[in-house]
């Protein structure tokens, strides 16, 4: 497996002040001390150091063996390598990477890069296993259809969410069984439904008549579930503006799918992306019983529960109570029901972070010579930076997605750490096309930065590269792959090589 190059640093790091970590995932200060200062400058200069590689398990072993052969190495043909380590790690070795090839006249050199921890979509399963046991999770695809991802998730035993036949095509050429694949797009193209009667998944949602003569002329056999409207006004991305039966349409649709002789095995609704109110799923599992009741009113014995998406990491405790308590009260019988989830975000959103490069500056002439204009308002933003990546690459979740993202300083002069001393004041943070309307941060606070240092961001997994273009001629961040460190890091490596065959 190749290894990351890791440069001897340009401008060591030696602790004899105060320090903050410049990443929100470490700790916020570093020891003070005689001898904790003396490990933190041995610690961080073997991070440094030329002997010190990424390949390893606690990266311990490579500063003993660098060479060392793993029984447990994963290699799929096609992809890019699979590294293994702290995310940090990986981070950091991009950014000293970047100034090997900057300094070779590389081209592009500093370009902007993703770095994609799959411990993180591991331990996130196992969660969602340990608070929703009885639900399973098809993943939807849309949100971030990384190959790695899908093959760990597909490793994992979850089934897929897809709405388009590029979709279904990408997750059934990994071996996927079509009956783990929902098409949970309730407006299709027939030539799409036709498609998908071809490549055996049956499994699809409708929520209007249309649908239903078409999928009787293309697809029969289609085992069809009904989207009901709920209630989605507590959610980032409202998706009952487009999608969704209001329930007194339903008896209709489902004496005309009786009529077509197509069989409706189920109900399906969608609280919103990025939904922030849990209770949310009570009133949609509640608008679910109805719509039970009024299948076997239409004659049918419905046997598929669909509680969609919305799923977020940091209300998934709360998130998982109110559906299991909603749940075990309105389908107290559920022998015969099959309860299936439409997670995306929940996944994805913090396996991926984003390491992009300040390629210009504008700044008053205070700030340029280094002083603080004292006539500048502190909160209004008085510098701009310039990254390599925006609007229309990464950061188009910001358009689309609705999100704030928010930078740290990765790396400031050739140093991954910041005093704590060091004055922070009102900056702006933009892409780097010809559009005004290209800006990631309007206002966030940040030291005096240069061209050539780093930005970070977290949370960079959701509504991203899935969207990215290549908009004024730049090129869509690349992601750099590594199964983590710790608890889960072996966890996906046995997986994925099990995957494999």
């Amino acid at each position: 497996m190749s290894q990351l190059e890791i440069l001897t640093a340009h401008c060591p790091v030696d602790f004899d002040f105060d320090v903050v970590s410049c990443s929100p995932t470490l700790p916020s200060s570093l020891p003070r001390s005689h001898n904790e200062k003396y490990f933190a400058n041995t610690l961080v200069h073997g991070l440094f150091s030329p002997t010190h590689h990424s390949h390893s398990q606690d990266n311990a072993h490579a500063l003993k063996n660098p060479e060392r052969h793993y029984d447990d190495e994963v290699s799929i043909p096609g992809l890019p390598p699979l590294h293994r380590g702290h995310a940090d790690v990986h981070l950091r070795n991009g950014v000293m990477n970047a100034l090997h090839l900057g300094a070779a006249g590389e081209v592009d050199a500093e370009r902007a890069f993703f770095v994609a921890d799959l411990s993180s979509v591991y331990k996130q399963h196992q969660r969602w296993k340990k608070l929703l046991p009885e639900i399973e999770p098809f993943y939807a695809v849309k949100c971030n259809p990384d190959p790695y991802v899908l093959r760990l998730l597909a490793a994992l035993g979850a089934g897929f969410d897809c709405a388009s036949n590029g979709e279904i095509k990408q997750v059934t050429e990994l071996g996927i069984n079509p009956e783990r694949i929902i098409f949970a797009n309730p407006c299709k193209a027939t030539s799409f439904i036709r498609s998908s009667a071809k490549a055996g998944v049956d499994m699809m949602t409708f929520d209007n008549t249309d649908e239903l003569y078409k999928i009787a002329r293309t697809h029969p056999g289609a085992k069809l579930i009904v989207r009901i409207l709920t209630d989605d006004s507590k959610s980032l991305c409202r998706l009952g503006l487009k999608f969704g039966a209001p329930l007194v349409t339903v008896p209709a649709l489902l004496a005309k799918a009786r009529e077509l002789k197509l069989d409706v095995i189920g109900v399906s609704f969608h609280v919103g992306s990025g939904c922030y109110d849990p209770n949310a799923f009570s009133d949609a599992i509640m608008r679910a019983r109805a719509t039970f009741d009024m299948g076997r009113e239409a004659g049918y014995e419905f046997n598929l529960l669909d509680v969609g998406g919305g799923f977020e990491d940091g209300t998934f405790e709360r998130t998982a109570a109110v559906l299991t308590e909603a749940i075990n009260n309105y389908f107290p019988q559920r022998d015969h029901i099959r309860v299936i989830a439409e997670p995306g975000r929940y996944y994805v959103s913090k396996a991926f972070s984003l390491a992009a490069n300040i390629i210009a500056r504008r700044a008053p002439p205070a700030v340029e010579n280094g002083q603080q204009d004292l006539d500048v308002d502190p909160e209004q933003p008085s510098v701009m930076y310039y990254i390599n990546d925006g609007v229309y690459g990464a950061f188009n979740c910001i358009m689309f997605d609705h999100q704030s993202p928010q930078p740290y300083v990765l790396s400031l002069n050739g140093s991954f750490h910041v005093p704590a001393s060091v004055p922070l004041r009102a900056s702006s943070v933009w892409g780097p096309t010809c559009d005004s309307l290209d800006c990631v941060c309007p206002v966030t606070q940040l030291p005096a930065l240069q061209v050539g240092d780093w930005l970070g961001f977290e949370n960079m997994g959701a509504y991203t590269t899935c969207a990215a273009s290549q908009f004024n001629g730049f090129e869509i961040s690349k992601v750099v792959y590594t199964t983590g460190a710790g608890a889960g890091a072996a966890e996906v490596r046995e997986a994925l090589r099990a995957f494999q065959g």
